[in-house]
């Protein structure tokens, strides 16, 4: 039974709220039913990766992917591997630094990446019908807040912490 001396504070309302939905986008039937209805067999982990990936222009560095996905380097060269042996990236020389390798979503990789986001996408649609856009510009404006402060928050206990990222 919801308390209703606890929803009345806005801050523990949304933090409910959000804590529920993360609870319910992260549960693996849910990506299996939204894998399975744009076609697509990759793992969730592999979705956030190529999604990284394309929000950085398509090509990135391996560090830097570790750092937007703060999760240590090797782990995102382990997945990489996975990744570039369905054809989903590949890896290209880095022109600055000869030691050091590019990985690119390859165009098999983004069209799987297109179908997962237009199913998402469709499914929002649904579930935000009644919602007018400025309401809804405004709700992506207070996670993209809540996001970007989580970073800077994990960023900065990263560096007290001596610079190692864990997963």
């Amino acid at each position: 039974m919801p308390d209703p001396a606890r929803d009345q504070d806005p801050t523990a309302a949304l933090q409910r709220v959000l804590a529920t939905l993360s609870y319910l986008l992260t549960r693996s039937r849910a990506h299996e039913r939204q894998a399975t209805a744009a076609g697509v067999t990759a793992a969730r982990s592999d979705l956030w990766l190529l999604m990284a990936l394309d929000d950085s222009g398509g090509i990135s560095r391996v560090g830097d992917l570790a750092a937007l996905l703060m999760v240590e380097p090797p782990h995102v060269t382990r997945q990489i591997s996975q990744l570039e042996s369905q054809d989903l990236v590949e890896r290209t020389p880095d022109s600055l630094d000869r030691r050091a390798r590019k990985v690119a979503i390859t165009p098999h990789g983004k069209a799987v990446l297109n179908r997962l986001q237009h199913t998402s996408q469709a499914g929002l649609r649904e579930a935000l019908s009644g919602f007018d856009d400025g309401d809804i510009a405004t709700t992506v404006a207070v996670l993209n807040h809540l996001v970007s402060h989580a970073r800077h928050k994990h960023a900065e206990e990263d560096r007290l912490r001596g610079g190692g990222r864990r997963a």
